[in-house]
């Protein structure tokens, strides 16, 4: 295996040891922390429950995140998209790339290797767990669609689904489709 040095900016003030990147305060946890937590969410409430809750919490931060690194960079439309989904790779919870991107009509495909949950699953159930566990990333692309088509004033709409996981047995990679509410 080979590695190297993040690939985004990193500031920590060294008043408060606040983590920034670009315009953004952010939190650097342990991966089998914050996936244990999301199990164990999904143990009590379940996960039909856990992804409504999700979709509409990652629905809000995408669309905040994307305003905000969209002000800081001086980048909008499909650069900001490009420039989210290779956030979220850099920071690890996978490798995000995007298949299709039509932003005019509110539509997208994304492709998602090496997830962090499917790993994580992986690894603690011994094998594919036959399921779509990504669905913490629905409510992610859905708001950054949305927050650069209102940008250009557009009025789509959009939702995200998950129509396919690398947790699921015959699959290695996930897959969500982005389209008009």
């Amino acid at each position: 295996m080979t590695t190297h040095a993040p690939e985004m900016p990193i500031a920590v003030d060294d008043e408060t040891g606040v983590w920034t990147t670009d315009a953004l305060p952010m939190l650097y946890v342990p991966r089998h922390f914050f996936v244990n937590n999301h199990m164990g969410i999904e143990d009590e409430i379940g996960a039909e429950r856990y992804a409504d809750i999700l979709y509409k919490a990652g629905y809000k931060s995408a669309y905040y995140w994307c305003e905000q690194e969209s002000e800081c960079h001086g980048i909008d439309g499909e650069a900001i998209w490009h420039h989210y989904l290779n956030r979220l790779s850099q920071r690890g919870w996978g490798f995000f790339i995007t298949e299709e991107l039509d932003i005019e009509n509110g539509t997208a495909k994304v492709r998602l290797e090496n997830s962090a949950f499917v790993y994580h699953y992986e690894k603690i159930h011994g094998g594919k767990v036959n399921r779509k566990i990504d669905y913490m990333f629905t409510g992610w692309f859905a708001g950054a669609l949305d927050q650069i088509l209102e940008s250009k004033g557009l009025a789509v709409r959009t939702k995200a689904i998950q129509t396919q996981s690398g947790a699921e047995e015959g699959f290695d990679v996930g897959y969500f489709d982005i389209s008009p509410l």
